[in-house]
């Protein structure tokens, strides 16, 4: 028997002084039984990140063709197509062909950087495409107190994000690859 999604509910409160958006998000996230708790907290941050009423997380890894969050305008068509991780060359391109804005959040430190590295070149002509770094460490942090129920209080200023939970304050600066 194949095993089920773990279900998280997330009270997200963001406030991002850089695009003066306030508000609060009640969230309900599937986690995949292959998907890290550190990879689910990068989704989360990310969602934070480029808040908006109309954002909202896709079925992700289970699902090829749909990132793991996007934007879609009135007419269902898709305004911004957020990725976490390190996906291929040839996904990131068939993405910035359906969509205006591509954001791909990458976590995982060295190995971030050897991908980037490799695939910088041939996304090249992507010009819709922006990458953007999230340091390892405070992830893991936020990773260690994920609870089933919980708020996360996100603030955002200067580029730089504030993370608090119950248990624990952190503050990352995402560094901006492209």
């Amino acid at each position: 028997m194949a095993l089920g999604a773990t279900i998280y509910k997330i009270d997200l409160h963001v406030s991002d002084t850089d695009r003066h958006y306030y508000a609060t998000h009640a969230l309900t996230i599937a986690r995949h039984p292959s998907e890290t708790l550190e990879r689910m907290m990068v989704r989360l941050l990310a969602f934070a990140m480029q808040a908006d009423e109309q954002l909202s997380f896709t079925k992700g890894i289970s699902q090829a063709d749909e990132p793991d969050i996007w934007l879609k305008d009135l007419t269902g068509a898709i305004d911004l197509w957020i990725e976490v991780g390190q996906p291929t060359e040839t996904r990131i391109l068939k993405a910035c062909g359906r969509a205006p804005q591509v954001v791909v959040y990458c976590y995982q430190g060295h190995a971030s950087q050897v991908w980037w590295h490799a695939a910088s070149d041939k996304l090249e002509r992507a010009k819709n495409l922006k990458v953007i770094a999230l340091p390892t460490e405070p992830i893991r942090a936020l990773a260690a107190t994920v609870s089933r129920n919980m708020a996360l209080y996100v603030n955002i200023q200067e580029r730089e994000l504030f993370v608090c939970t119950d248990d624990v304050q952190i503050t990352l600066t995402p560094d901006v690859w492209r």
